[in-house]
């Protein structure tokens, strides 16, 4: 089966995309090292649906220097990135994957890279796996496990899980400390306003964001608001994550009150229907809407687009909505992932951690798959402490040992 991307011409421009994640990734350009050598996936396909960018794909040449057969695509049609997707086609993996992909296009790539019968799904959000369970079943015997990146995809995972459907292991990548702690609090926080500040142009000092959600994501979100000068509201409906706002400095109050006042929307929540037709009535001017969870339902547009009495592109990446009062509503990305849609995704650093653990994850899949009992699976605590202890050693820094005497304090 031959590959399905926009053009082929376009690799020399993924290339060196990829090497200059390559050249910032330290973690995985050890594992490409290591995995060389030891060939812990040979023979085994792997199907891959993550965010196609330079990223991802220095993902895949790692998996792939480990001996495994490749079969990549896209988690989202506004993240792929074309020349990345060449430039991997033009190393020999398969990818079937183009930016801006219809419902249709999109779902036939998922389907693609099942079709192969993988040994190891890697997913962004579930998509591979719901669709695995759904129209491949007669596939699922050959599936040792698989590993999930995100909280949306996780919580997708649970009610599978809970309702007896999930037929194979799958290791919640996300909860490793070496994912969220950095990945959704230091990643998102800065590649959602990378995202916002390269497609709006506009001031974010003296304005009010509103952060809709406070887990990890929203932390990072609202942190580097503040940073960038702004006035933050957040929004909650978990009353220990208020407090904790509360406690750091930030307003809270309910969405369709934030509503009101808030200049920039960001919805990180992994919920549907957070900003709805009652906050856009009352929403100022000119007010600019973004999400930042896995899938584009947040904020609700298809609503949007039904109250709406005209519509225009504003600029690359924002579509207004002209409202029957008079005000245009900015939406950013369609609604989509604004850090992929509108920008580059999460810092090389930052991913080269998740990364880490993705890969290493699988490893652990392959070596022990068979045994595993459980269907939902932690990141193994050694796996955890791998990375953070290689990273560290990367960033030049050293930290103390307990002694003997230390250890039998503490733990007896």
């Amino acid at each position: 089966m031959s590959s399905e991307i926009r053009d082929l011409n376009l690799a020399e421009s993924g290339e060196l995309k990829i090497e200059w994640v390559k050249r910032n990734c330290d973690l995985l350009r050890t594992l490409e090292e290591e995995f060389t050598k030891t060939k812990p996936f040979a023979g085994k396909k792997i199907a891959l649906s993550v965010h196609l960018e330079a990223k991802t794909a220095y993902l895949c040449k790692v998996l792939a220097a480990g001996g495994a057969d490749m079969y990549v695509t896209g988690s989202n049609p506004l993240s792929t990135q074309d020349d990345v997707a060449a430039a991997l086609v033009k190393a020999g993996l398969e990818v079937h994957a183009w930016y801006d992909a219809t419902e249709e296009e999109y779902n036939s790539h998922i389907r693609k890279v099942l079709e192969v019968g993988p040994n190891i799904i890697i997913d962004d959000g579930g998509d591979l796996v719901h669709m695995m369970h759904t129209e491949f079943v007669d596939l699922i015997p050959n599936v040792i496990g698989g590993c999930e990146e995100t909280t949306t995809g996780i919580l997708r995972l649970e009610a599978m899980n809970k309702a007896g459907d999930l037929k194979f292991p799958m290791v919640r990548v996300n909860n490793a400390d070496c994912k969220h702690l950095f990945d959704n609090r230091y990643g998102t926080g800065q590649s959602v306003w990378d995202g916002i500040n390269r497609t709006t142009n506009l001031i974010v000092a003296g304005k009010i964001v509103v952060v809709a959600g406070y887990g990890w994501c929203g932390k990072g979100v609202a942190m580097r608001a503040k940073g960038l000068g702004a006035r933050v509201i957040v929004t909650e409906v978990n009353p220990v994550r208020a407090i904790e706002a509360v406690m750091d400095g930030f307003d809270v109050m309910p969405m369709n009150e934030a509503a009101k006042f808030g200049d920039f929307f960001v919805t990180v929540t992994g919920c549907d229907k957070v900003i709805t037709e009652e906050a856009f009535h009352v929403m100022k001017d000119g007010a600019i809407l973004c999400n930042a969870g896995h899938f584009d339902c947040e904020i609700d547009m298809a609503r949007l687009r039904e109250i709406a009495v005209s519509s225009k592109e504003m600029r690359k990446n924002i579509m207004g909505y002209q409202l029957a009062n008079g005000n245009t509503l900015c939406v950013l990305g369609e609604g989509r992932l604004v850090n992929l849609a509108c920008g580059d995704g999460h810092p090389a650093e930052i991913m080269d951690m998740s990364f880490a653990i993705q890969a290493l994850s699988a490893k652990y899949l392959v070596e022990n798959g068979e045994q595993l009992a459980e269907k939902l699976i932690d990141v193994p605590k050694e796996v955890d402490e791998d990375v953070a202890a290689r990273k560290l050693a990367f960033l030049g820094k050293k930290i103390d040992v307990l002694t003997p005497e230390q250890e039998k304090y503490l733990f007896g």
